[in-house]
């Protein structure tokens, strides 16, 4: 076979296996999936709408979504009835997935108690544009009440003192006012409810009954409770705070007085009697004591 035949057929081999090769890469290629793999997912139940807290969770208040298995939140619900009659406990957003930590437990019932841990109590005060913090103590802010005592004694300062510290709010505005809000109108909240233990329910409900509270809007990171000494009306002039009455020492008791014998009033003097005596022809007159 001479050189231009060997060279003629080494062309038609490689063309062939080419060919052969450009077949089988295109039928692997078209067999392959055109879209994107979809990961595996599970039925998850969220929020249709941002739902508030005491809210009852019905049907219409929730849908079920595709949620990726890898990124499953734990303690999520897969059906509806399964959040159904629950209260939720804490405001959920638009697309939230709902959990056992925002709802209440079952048969507990909807609105603000189920919220409320054990051990704690909700405490409503009045308050104005100014005491609430010109609109800026929303539900989950912390505060601190303070309280101002106008003295009923003359010649007594009054005086400003904090007496809860680190108050947790649970709702701002009755549930009325919520209602309003909810349809777009600008409605001033007038009572705040305040999650404290029951000591300082005591506390606050003593301080609204005796003087003005008001309150101080915290950062939600600065837990270091609030020690003050409270602040009087000399101490606004730099003028020293009154002295206290001096006590003695602890454990030291003051004397008794010894009782004030009374002394007998004096006698009265002895009255002088005058006598008249009449001897026969003669009167003489004598002194009787």
């Amino acid at each position: 076979m001479n050189r231009s035949k060997r060279t003629a057929v080494v062309l038609s081999l490689a063309l062939v296996l080419a060919s052969a090769a450009s077949l089988g890469v295109y039928r692997i290629v078209s067999r392959l999936p055109t879209g994107p793999v979809e990961a595996p997912t599970v039925d998850t139940v969220v929020a249709r709408h941002p739902l508030k807290l005491g809210t009852r969770v019905t049907s219409d208040h929730v849908k079920i979504v595709k949620w990726p298995v890898d990124s499953r939140i734990p303690a999520s619900f897969s059906k509806i009835e399964d959040v159904a009659q629950r209260g939720v406990i804490s405001d959920l957003g638009e697309n939230e997935p709902l959990t056992e930590s925002k709802l209440a437990p079952l048969e507990s019932g909807a609105g603000l108690p189920p919220s409320i841990p054990q051990g704690m109590r909700a405490v409503s005060v009045k308050v104005n544009e100014v005491v609430g913090v010109a609109g800026f103590v929303v539900p989950g802010t912390r505060v601190d009440v303070m309280v101002t005592l106008t003295s009923r004694q003359q010649n007594t300062d009054s005086q400003t003192r904090v007496v809860v510290s680190n108050a947790q709010v649970l709702t701002a505005g009755t549930r009325y006012d919520q209602e309003k809000a909810k349809e777009g109108a600008p409605i001033p909240s007038t009572v705040v409810t305040l999650l404290v233990s029951p000591e300082d329910g005591e506390r606050i409900a003593l301080a609204a009954s005796e003087g003005q509270i008001m309150l101080a809007l915290r950062n939600p990171l600065d837990t270091t409770p609030t020690q003050t000494t409270g602040v009087r009306t000399a101490g606004l002039f730099g003028q020293p705070a009154p002295a206290a009455a001096s006590k003695p020492p602890l454990g030291q008791r003051a004397r008794p007085l010894k009782p004030v014998q009374a002394q007998p009033a004096p006698l009265p003097a002895p009255q002088n009697y005058t006598v008249q005596a009449i001897r026969g022809a003669k009167r003489t007159e004598e002194v009787v004591r």
